[in-house]
């Protein structure tokens, strides 16, 4: 929130466990009406199976994709409603498939617990009749494109002027 904070960005933080987040994720959704939501926290794979496409072989990615799918059916449009999910190691491409914007982990890495909110803060102060340039705001993360990935986005900030 401090990274927010001194980025002059409105941000609401709400803490909760994964588990809970699919439940939760429409009453927030509905009391806050954000136009940028990160769903993250801990996640973990389990290469015991040797599948990546098995969600079982994950600590919380299937709380994420229920979290991101129920966010998605309440706003369809990948436009207004920008969707960050993931966090270390999640599978970036069921994240991606269920409706987000941004995800990690498109290597299965360990991301840098900053990288969705350097995401949500540059698609924050980013024109919303432009798109972003995505590479250059994956590798504004630690670890690049092997850590966070997404799909071209346009951002949320209505430009006047003066300002």
């Amino acid at each position: 929130m401090n990274f927010y904070h001194n980025m002059n960005i409105k941000a609401n933080g709400i803490t909760l466990p994964e588990m809970e987040m699919p439940d939760r994720i429409l009453g927030l959704l509905q009391d806050f009406r954000p136009d940028i939501v990160v769903i993250t926290g801990h996640d973990a794979y389990y290469d015991k199976k040797k599948d990546e496409n098995d969600n079982s072989n994950y600590q919380n990615t299937a709380n994420f994709i229920e979290a991101v799918k129920v966010a998605r059916k309440y706003e369809k449009s990948q436009d207004k409603l920008i969707i960050i999910a993931g966090a270390c190691q999640s599978n970036y491409e069921e994240l991606i498939k269920a409706g987000a914007n941004f995800a990690s982990s498109p290597k299965r890495i360990n991301i840098h617990a900053l990288d969705p909110a350097i995401i949500a803060s540059s698609l924050a102060l980013s024109d919303r009749n432009q798109s972003i340039d995505l590479i250059r705001l994956i590798e504004k993360t630690k670890y690049g494109k092997d850590g966070m990935g997404g799909i071209i986005t346009n951002g949320t900030m209505y430009v006047g002027y003066p300002r």
